[in-house]
């Protein structure tokens, strides 16, 4: 195991821009040992004031709609742009290893060569979210870098997949024309949140198709409840084999941005995020102290028996267990 640094050390190389420090303090508040998370804590708390002034991108979208080539071109451009560029990318664990290919710097070879680019690939453990476990940590750290637009690209797109939102600024959604019933493929959930669809791949013989798709969804959005933001989400083609459409992507995320900020909707979602947070950071706690607790460890196995077997009801089982823990 490597030696930690001192708070010091992580903090000075952060804010000096150590590509090196940066990656270990991510794989810092990664672990869940209990002194690197103390010691993680410290540098995030010293790190906090030099946080915030990135733009913050989710990106998610259906199996197969080529969200790293889409990434890879649009922070290319992003850099071409002179903007320095965080990816977090998130790659599914086994349910069975916990393992995770973390092939996210193979898949973006060109991005990863580039001296504005940061491309962090996590592994998304327990996480119900699409995200990995840390990736509020690791785009604080990101931010106190220096790397003025951040992506989050999640697992795929399904329900369980909304954490996202929830800690950015601009939740894009990619989409695929030619795919069988395209409306009937995606939740309504996932719709509902996005800041804006793009539908990919929209060149030769698939530009006719990826326009079609394009009138469907924007039809279709018309049917949703208006945005808390003010914002009417657009949807847009692109392709990143052309470049069509990337510059137009970050276009509306800088008029999403702009707009925002003027009504005053960008920072009340920021707070409201960060006690999302809060909310989401004691539940996890308690679900810690639960099941690390003696009592618990003792009594739960005989419950967990009981339920499977059908001779209690998991609610009661679990008002007992939760008694014994001292909650009523």
């Amino acid at each position: 195991m490597r030696p930690r640094f001192s708070p010091e050390h992580y903090v000075e190389g952060i804010l000096g821009g150590d590509r090196v420090v940066l990656s270990r303090a991510i794989t810092l508040v990664e672990s869940r040992l209990p002194a690197d998370r103390d010691l993680a804590g410290r540098v995030l708390s010293d790190l906090l004031p030099h946080t915030g002034r990135s733009v913050r991108v989710g990106i998610t979208g259906v199996p197969g709609v080529g969200k790293s080539t889409f990434i890879e071109a649009f922070g290319s451009y992003l850099t071409g742009q002179g903007h320095r560029l965080a990816v977090l990318t998130v790659d599914p664990s086994s349910p069975l290893s916990r393992g995770s290919i973390l092939g996210d710097k193979t898949r973006m070879e060109r991005l990863s060569r580039d001296p504005l680019a940061f491309i962090r690939p996590s592994a998304a453990g327990t996480s119900p979210g699409g995200v990995a476990d840390a990736t509020r940590e690791a785009l604080l750290l990101c931010e106190a870098a220096g790397f003025e637009v951040i992506l989050v690209e999640t697992v795929g797109v399904g329900q369980s997949e909304v954490l996202v939102k929830g800690m950015v600024d601009f939740f894009l959604l990619l989409m695929l024309a030619g795919a069988g019933d395209e409306l009937q493929g995606v939740k309504r959930g996932i719709m509902e949140m996005a800041d804006a669809l793009l539908i990919t791949k929209a060149d030769g013989d698939n530009l006719r198709p990826a326009r079609l798709a394009s009138a469907e969804y924007e039809s279709a959005l018309h049917l949703f409840p208006r945005p808390e933001s003010g914002w009417s989400p657009p949807v847009r083609t692109c392709s990143a084999l052309t470049g069509e459409g990337i510059a137009e992507a970050w276009g509306l995320i800088q008029e999403f941005v702009s707009r925002t900020k003027k009504s005053g909707f960008f920072e009340e979602n920021r707070q409201r995020q960060r006690v999302t947070w809060l909310h989401q950071s004691i539940r996890r706690k308690l679900e810690e102290l639960f099941f690390q607790n003696p009592l618990i460890q003792s009594r739960l196995p005989r419950f967990e028996a009981a339920v499977r077997r059908g001779e209690a009801l998991p609610v009661q089982a679990a008002n007992e267990l939760l008694g014994s823990f001292g909650v009523q």
